[in-house]
């Protein structure tokens, strides 16, 4: 029999892949005006227009709809964040900020990165939330999470049950934007493959960014 906290960790929890898109919409709106793309408020509005459905097509059981405005929500934010991504390259030689403004900005386009592509993860393997909480435990997926690998024995039987949530995605992003490649999770998929290139790659750029600048102050 499974323990409760097992059957906890089948469930993929959706709240904090949304406190993850309402943090995403908060870094936008602290970005400068140089760096926003339109108005500050034009990104959260899209947002929220999304997210409202998105969270009551999940209620109403509607997972079709659901995932289709969930990957929209991410092609938004993902859409916006390279965008000022480009602004911020551009606006480096011009100085048209002051430094320590560049930096944090920097510094928010990063962790925009993270949680970006955690929500492309989280949406995208083994058919998305749902379709990772039909199957009851998560077997084959675009990624090798250490728990599909335990043979057989206590560990095995410990994790059962054991599916990726949210959380388990946005630690595979956040290990790929600092090491600049997966850790401890493994990449099968193709798709899943440019998508941590990708990852990495605006990663790089973004600390090649920040330590530029910094070496500009010191």
């Amino acid at each position: 029999m499974s323990s409760p906290s097992e059957k906890t960790d089948a469930r993929d929890n959706r709240w904090p892949a949304v406190l993850a898109v309402v943090a995403v919409v908060g870094l936008y709106t602290a970005l400068p005006d140089s760096l926003a793309v339109g108005p500050r408020w034009l990104e959260g509005t899209i947002v929220i227009a999304l997210l409202i459905p998105t969270i009551i097509t999940h209620h109403r059981g509607r997972q079709d709809i659901n995932q289709i405005l969930g990957q929209s929500i991410a092609a938004v934010i993902t859409l916006f964040m390279i965008w000022s991504l480009a602004l911020l390259v551009f606006a480096l030689p011009a100085h048209k900020e002051a430094p320590v403004t560049m930096l944090c900005s920097a510094a928010a386009l990063w962790i925009t990165n993270v949680i970006v592509f955690a929500l492309w993860y989280w949406r995208l393997d083994g058919g998305g939330p749902h379709g990772r909480m039909a199957s009851g435990k998560h077997e084959i997926g675009a990624f090798l999470f250490p728990q599909m690998t335990l043979e057989e024995g206590p560990a095995k039987d410990h994790w059962a049950n054991w599916s990726p949530n949210f959380i388990d995605y946005f630690f595979l992003a956040f290990n790929t934007s600092t090491a600049f490649s997966p850790t401890d999770v493994p990449v099968l998929s193709r798709w899943a493959k440019v998508l941590t290139m990708t990852q990495a790659s605006i990663s790089l750029a973004v600390v090649v960014l920040l330590a530029g600048r910094a070496v500009n102050i010191l």
